[in-house]
């Protein structure tokens, strides 16, 4: 559809009010699932976040990359073994998360934003021990429970109006490196940042009633009511840690926190410029 000179001007002024709430304020995007995957819908986050930074608005990037780990394991004659969601990780397979997410992964996408117009700098949860860890459970080998997230690092590079790009690989006072879950990491980085909003991206539309009915979407959920959706099976499976990283932000100070559909171009800019939003927001 082509829009005219007065209609793209429309649409700027629609926006005004949502720019001026958003400006001078911190989002934390977990950026994950299908739109890592398809070029098109890289590009299109990218865009969005450049977008928002240009407006004013602080944008902190936390990403994964488990296709990422798991095709470089294969490479190198490594099997991939999950239990309950999460990556065992034995020290080797630590050596290999650290140079897949905060090397390819990362500098991939650092690239992507600074090749569209941004500005960005990289970071891993080592630097700075940004991220400081320690062990979650023996069984899992060296996959981190956070501890402590030391702000500066990030805080840093926002007053120089850069894009933290942020790899979650953690570590301890000895070096240890550990695998981190890019919810929980994005989740505690959003709290400790008292970040305006926290946005989830995943492959699905949000949370549905019936998961085989996407028009039945829940676009606001008390944190209050999750626990009896849990027990009802409306959350379930690899959902429930999500939405518990989400209570915990809302329950850590962060003030908006949603869970958007990453196939869906430009539904960074969706949830944040309009009325509407898209997803399911936590309150």
């Amino acid at each position: 559809m082509k829009l005219s000179n007065e209609q793209r001007a429309e649409i700027l002024v629609r926006a005004l009010p949502y720019i001026q709430k958003y400006t001078g304020k911190i989002i934390v995007v977990k950026y994950g699932g299908s739109a890592m995957q398809s070029e098109g819908l890289k590009k299109s986050v990218m865009c969005d976040i450049v977008l928002l930074s240009l407006i004013g608005i602080k944008v902190v990037l936390v990403h994964g990359g488990g296709t990422d780990i798991t095709q470089t394991l294969s490479a190198l004659g490594k099997k991939s073994v999950f239990s309950d969601g999460l990556r065992v990780t034995d020290a080797e397979t630590a050596q290999i998360v650290q140079m897949v997410l905060s090397g390819k992964t990362n500098k991939g996408l650092v690239n992507l934003l600074q090749s569209i117009g941004g500005k960005a700098m990289g970071l891993s949860g080592v630097d700075g021990h940004m991220i400081e860890a320690r062990m979650l459970d023996e069984k899992l080998g060296f996959v981190g429970e956070i501890t402590s997230i030391t702000c500066s690092p990030i805080t840093d590079l926002l007053e120089k109006d850069y894009i933290p790009v942020i790899a979650t690989v953690g570590c301890d006072k000895q070096g240890n490196l550990f695998n981190i879950n890019a919810d929980t990491a994005a989740a505690k980085i959003a709290s400790a940042l008292g970040a305006e909003s926290l946005i989830s991206m995943t492959d699905t539309k949000g949370i549905l009633r019936d998961k085989d009915d996407e028009s039945s979407l829940i676009p606001e959920i008390k944190i209050k009511d999750a626990p009896k959706l849990i027990a009802q099976g409306i959350i379930s499976g690899g959902m429930i840690p999500k939405i518990e990283c989400c209570i915990s932000a809302i329950r850590e100070g962060v003030k908006k926190v949603t869970i958007i559909d990453g196939r869906v171009p430009h539904s960074i800019l969706i949830e944040i410029l309009t009325d509407e939003g898209i997803g399911t927001m936590f309150i």
